[in-house]
């Protein structure tokens, strides 16, 4: 029996078998390999010195080297090793130039790094000196000393007021609301049924891919992210709020984050991007609601207007005013330029704990979903329940006003989304999803044409015909928020996989 080393291709004295190449090696020489390198010469997969199986045979007797019996046999030796050492020679040279060329891009990136932090230091110190200017002027409260004789007091190290008096709805206030509402409901008597040109149309919509994906905004130790927002005067800017407690302001064209406000002792479960003012709100169950301003990526008021954790938040048509609803069973309605509660209400023949809260159009009604499967419309003026809408078997989960302000989508936890006819007071259509379907998020677009739902995957329906247009599963959790963009130009969603996706042609 013969047999040859596959390394040295001589008969070896010592000879064993890899049981992963089944190769037969020199053990002095295949064991010198796997101290160097771990693994199999043969096929690089991992092998270590137990694996080796010694094979047992009588003493070999080495043949005559060929190269102790002829002279061109040693001339060719000689020529088979200046060949190798030639491609060995070429191959080093070659992993040079790569290693300078990417030595060369490092630099050049660290640089450019360098000077993109620099600009936006500068920037963030400019932002900063005009938002301590601007600030009086636009009617925000800013981190003070708070007299004795109210209610909350200033915290340490820079933190901003807490207020949580109720001042009450004052006749003013009252006044500007109908104001707006009027103003409103002039606009959109004057649009009409007419759908904007710009509108993308369903047959386009029903072509929407997903085009970018971003996972790194908020911490992976505590994945998830449970609320989204798009900005109405830049759609550019996408606002979450994640597990890991933060506000993230990100910036669509760009793909990069703009801001990450930090300031929740629990995750953040709501937010709002302002539509004309830098500013960006957020709740969590922690029970406050936190008002931040983006250029100065910091948090300029706390309103504390719950006793736990707050479910729901919406701005009012006006942009002055927070609607909030809460575990504690009550609504609150807040002013953002003093920060101040000016009602707060229950329904006490209900005791039960408020799940989400959304302004109708016009702002002078809103509606709450419930913990034990109720929606409830209320008057904001008179502070009373106007209406009721029973019909979900589970806790509500997400409501939404059609532009129009006609209609009111529901959904909640039994696998359904209900639509309701305001002005007639009833439900006239249920759309039955799949069985177990959890529904986190409702939301029309601007122009009242298309209904998103997110949750177990993503659902476009074509308001009226209220027939599916789109179906997106590339989240791997659940979606617990998605928007529109400027016209539906766009799509966008967040889910527990802690991922950020937009969706387009």
């Amino acid at each position: 029996m013969s047999l040859v080393c596959a390394i040295c291709n001589e008969v070896p004295e010592h000879p064993c078998i890899s049981p992963v190449s089944n190769h037969v090696f020199e053990r002095r020489l295949i064991e010198k390999y796997i101290a160097e390198n771990g693994t199999d010469p043969m096929n690089g997969q991992p092998l270590s010195e137990e694996q080796l199986v010694d094979i047992k045979v009588t003493h070999p007797i080495r043949p005559k080297a060929p190269s102790a019996t002829s002279i061109p046999a040693i001339l060719k030796s000689l020529q088979d090793e200046w060949d190798a050492v030639m491609l060995h020679s070429f191959t080093l040279r070659q992993q040079l130039q790569t290693t300078r060329q990417e030595l060369s891009h490092a630099l050049y990136q660290h640089d450019a790094a360098c000077r993109v932090i620099a600009r936006l230091n500068k920037e963030v110190t400019a932002a900063r000196e005009a938002l301590a200017t601007l600030k009086p002027q636009a009617g925000l409260v800013a981190p003070q000393s708070v007299p004795a004789s109210q209610p909350a007091a200033a915290g340490g190290g820079g933190e901003p007021m807490e207020i949580s008096e109720q001042v009450g709805m004052t006749p003013e206030i009252i006044q500007k609301l109908q104001d707006k509402a009027t103003i409103l409901t002039t606009e959109r008597k004057k649009r009409g049924k007419t759908v904007p040109e710009e509108l993308v149309r369903a047959e386009d919509l029903s072509k929407y891919r997903q085009v970018a994906s971003h996972a790194g905004l908020h911490s992976a130790s505590v994945p998830g992210i449970l609320s989204l927002d798009v900005c109405p005067s830049d759609t550019n800017k996408v606002l979450t709020g994640g597990a890991d407690k933060n506000v993230v302001v990100f910036d669509k064209n760009e793909e990069q984050i703009v801001a990450t406000l930090k300031g929740h002792a629990k995750k953040v479960t709501s937010v709002i991007y302002h539509p004309s003012q830098s500013v960006v709100f957020s709740a969590s169950p922690d029970a406050t609601i936190r008002v931040w301003s983006v250029t100065g990526g910091n948090c300029i008021q706390v309103v504390r207007a719950h006793e736990a954790g707050v479910t729901g938040l919406s701005l009012h048509a006006t942009g002055d005013y927070l609607l909030s609803s809460s575990e504690d069973q009550y609504w609150a309605f807040s002013d953002i330029q003093t920060g101040r509660v000016l009602t707060k209400v229950t329904d006490e023949s209900a005791g039960c704990a408020l799940t989400c809260a959304q302004f109708h159009p016009d702002g002078l009604i809103f509606g709450t979903g419930t913990a034990d499967s109720q929606i409830k419309i209320w008057d904001l003026k008179e502070r009373t329940n106007v209406a009721n809408f029973p019909g979900h078997s589970g806790p509500v989960t997400s409501i939404a006003f059609s532009e129009n302000g006609y209609y009111l989508a529901t959904g909640a936890q039994d696998s359904s989304v209900k639509l309701w006819d305001l002005r007639k007071l009833k439900n006239f259509k249920t759309i039955s999803l799949d069985n177990n379907y959890e529904v986190k998020s409702l939301v029309f677009d601007q122009s009242g044409t298309y209904l998103a739902v997110g949750g177990s995957d993503i659902r476009v329906y074509i308001c009226k015909q209220w027939s599916e247009v789109l179906n997106f599963t590339d989240h791997t959790g659940l979606v617990t928020g998605v928007s529109f963009g400027e016209n539906a130009k766009f799509l966008t969603s967040a889910g527990m996989d802690r991922s950020l996706r937009f969706y387009s042609l």
